[in-house]
């Protein structure tokens, strides 16, 4: 992140404005070709449906005691294709192989918004993302579904491969997500892998599950709601959004494009008086699920999340997170996403990601202001009305706070997982920078680990 802080000196204004606009792409198409599912000869592998990836569930994917290696291949025309502008972020055919078991036709492409291409590609314009690769690793998405729509691989339809570049620790997807999990927030699975393109080992990557239909339906026993994806319920101004933005946000059922829950949550919202949101929230949400929700965000100073109001101009809004409508219960559930830039906050602020106060104080009368070195605007999130409702849960906070501080956040408890997964991933991390010079060192990686324990400390106390 601090080569990111260099890049965005000269820009801050646009940088936010792009994060806005550009860091959250819908789903691209494949390579256009005549034949666009097999352009270079790849042959489509058929399966008789005995496979293990065809029988197995997706919990051996994620199982946290193995450190699995993924092996791609891609034609050559096709990697040239990928490696000649990343941040087209187009699909190409290509093949998985895992485990001795094969996998084709599959889309594979890279991904990342601004920041997960920074000091990446050729170009020389960071604020539009274009040239060449240039580093090793990039992050990866794979769809298996791509020649298939009923091609799953141990019941996933896509996989995701973050290059963890700028994550110095190699751990804050995996264990955000790990202790969101453990105090019964529903969020994305994680653990680490391996990934060989072409022959050669790339690297150690974080496997992080999907938010999709999929997941919705491995989470919630009522899996015919909307899953939207980063859209707030109502907008900085306090008024309900535009039903264009509500449905350019869907992730499932877009095709019927029914919105009128979260309409009808945003309008609830609006509507009531300050001294019935704490009933607006038991009625349309969780309360222990929420305030968990709450205590393990900020203890983790995931500050590119929900409760980061970036600005541009008065025009505000949160980053980084997917809503989930139950339809049959009519529950409205946060979902955690992107925690690569969690942590780094606790010691030393990131210019760019850090938030001026606390998650239940306001800020310059609720207007617009300027924070940190570059000076860049945000808004406290206490002045949004659903999270200010949030804030009236102030013994439930103590309460979830302090089984986290006693359990799985504990000393005893996060170490133990920090330092078994060190020692799954020494060997990959020590291969990876034999092989590539741009590769995180070693002495650097067990450095950044023991500041990550000293930095958690202090957000026991």
């Amino acid at each position: 992140m601090y080569q990111l802080h260099n890049i965005i000196k000269r820009s801050p204004l646009l940088f936010i404005t792009l994060l806005f606009y550009f860091s959250c792409t819908t789903e691209p198409q494949q390579n256009p070709s005549n034949n666009p599912y097999n352009p270079n000869g790849m042959e489509e592998i058929i399966t008789d449906g005995t496979e293990n990836y065809s029988t197995l569930k997706s919990e051996y994917i994620f199982d946290q005691e193995r450190l699995h290696t993924f092996e791609l291949t891609i034609p050559e025309e096709n990697l040239d294709f990928l490696n000649d502008d990343p941040a087209r972020e187009e699909y190409v055919d290509g093949k998985l192989t895992f485990e001795g078991e094969e996998i084709a036709i599959i889309g594979i492409r890279y991904k990342g918004s601004i920041g997960g291409f920074v000091n990446c590609l050729s170009g020389n314009n960071w604020a539009n993302p274009s040239g060449r690769k240039i580093c090793t690793k990039l992050s990866m998405k794979l769809k298996i579904n791509y020649a298939d729509k009923d091609k799953k691989f141990y019941g996933l339809k896509k996989l995701q491969f973050h290059s963890m570049n700028l994550d110095p620790t190699q751990m804050r997807d995996r264990l955000g997500y790990h202790l969101f999990r453990k105090m019964g927030v529903i969020a994305p699975r994680s653990t680490h892998c391996r990934l060989v393109i072409n022959g050669e080992y790339s690297g150690l990557y974080a496997l992080v599950e999907n938010i999709d239909g999929r997941f919705v339906k491995e989470n919630f026993d009522n899996d015919d709601g909307n899953l939207y994806k980063e859209i707030w319920p109502i907008d900085s101004n306090g008024e309900i959004q535009n039903q264009n933005r509500y449905i350019n946000a869907l992730e499932t059922n877009e095709e019927v494009n029914n919105i009128s829950q979260m309409e009808n949550f945003a309008r609830a919202i609006v509507d009531s008086p300050i001294d019935s949101m704490e009933f607006l929230v038991s009625k349309w949400m969780i309360p222990d699920d929420i305030i968990s929700y709450v205590v393990v965000d900020r203890l983790i100073k995931n500050d590119d999340g929900v409760f980061h109001w970036y600005c541009n101009g008065n025009n505000c809004a949160p980053h980084n997170y997917f809503w989930y409508e139950d339809n049959i219960d009519y529950k409205m559930h946060l979902i955690p996403w992107d925690l690569d830039n969690a942590f780094e906050n606790i010691l030393n602020p990131n210019v760019v990601t850090a938030i001026a106060d606390e998650w239940n104080e306001k800020s310059n009368n609720c207007s617009p202001f300027k924070f940190g070195g570059l000076q860049l605007e945000q808004k406290s999130a206490a002045c949004d009305k659903l999270i200010m409702a949030w804030t009236l849960y102030n013994e439930l906070y103590e309460e979830k706070k302090q089984e986290f501080i006693s359990g799985v956040f504990s000393e005893e408890s996060v170490n133990e997982v920090l330092d078994t997964w060190a020692q799954q991933i020494n060997d990959a991390t020590v291969e990876a920078k034999e092989k590539h010079s741009d590769a995180l060192s070693v002495n650097r990686w067990e450095s950044e680990i023991q500041k990550l324990k000293d930095a958690l400390e202090v957000m026991r106390k």
